[in-house]
């Protein structure tokens, strides 16, 4: 049995196996319980969404191991300026599908509850309230956002974390999504963040078409507010870098 290591991130370890599945080891426990969510509610999800998306099974605990099929295709990770108006159509069309699936089937299979994922949010942007806008020299606009966001609708299964690299490409076809463990019940502005906002117009057009509503006030927002979230990861570890580069990047808008 080949063993090729594919790399690690916050949650998990990932290696290729014998060249046909994708294995990843958690490395903490709160990782573990997300793994064995995504094992329970991604094969599910998967009959109803109109592009690829991993469905691992269990094949171990302490620490909690999961496997799929390895999917085809190759990371987006060209610039945006590449994205292109047909990949913009198929963006939108996944998060239409993906955003129209029945809430409580995907809670019935492990996604946190609504009323928990809103708890989280509420307690981070009192967090951002109290421990970030203080260190602006104008917090005014940033606690606009922070205020619109608060109001927004938790009512939709989002990705939670749809970028270039956790989609995949093959002769111009998007073949895979990856990476679903911050998938929960949210604001489905914020799975719109990178293709309306850090694309280029048409391709944003493109996405807006397909996907039937045209979010791209509160992807704003999202976008603008998202380097908070660095911010407290900074003060958290003693990062002052990554702290100071953060502030940095909300001052200037």
């Amino acid at each position: 049995m080949s063993r090729v290591p594919l790399g690690s991130g916050w949650d998990s370890d990932a290696v290729l196996v014998d060249g046909r599945w994708v294995e990843r080891t958690a490395r903490r426990p709160a990782a573990g319980a997300g793994l064995e969510r995504e094992a329970r509610l991604l094969p599910w999800l998967a009959r109803q969404l109109p592009v690829p998306v991993p469905e691992p099974r269990l094949v171990g605990r302490s620490p909690v191991v999961v496997r799929h099929a390895l999917l085809r295709g190759a990371a987006l990770d060209a610039p945006a300026t590449a994205l292109g108006t047909a990949l913009g159509t198929a963006l939108g069309a996944f998060l239409r599908a993906l955003h129209d699936v029945p809430l409580d089937g995907a809670v019935a299979r492990g996604l946190p509850d609504p009323a928990t994922t809103r708890g989280w949010r509420d307690r981070a942007f009192d967090r951002f309230a109290a421990e970030v806008l203080p260190r602006l020299p104008d917090p005014g606009p940033l606690g606009e956002r922070l205020e619109r966001l608060r109001a927004a609708p938790a009512a939709v299964l989002v990705h939670g974390d749809l970028r270039p690299e956790h989609v995949l490409v093959d002769g111009g076809r998007i073949t895979g999504v990856l990476d679903w463990s911050d998938a929960r019940a949210g604001d489905p502005a914020k799975d719109l963040v990178w293709p309306l906002v850090e694309t280029t117009p048409d391709v944003a057009a493109a996405v807006v078409a397909a996907y039937g509503a045209d979010l791209t006030d509160r992807a704003r927002d999202w976008h603008a507010v998202a380097p908070c979230y660095a911010v407290v990861h900074g003060l958290d570890t003693g990062d002052t870098a990554l702290v100071h580069a953060s502030l940095e990047h909300l001052a200037a808008g």
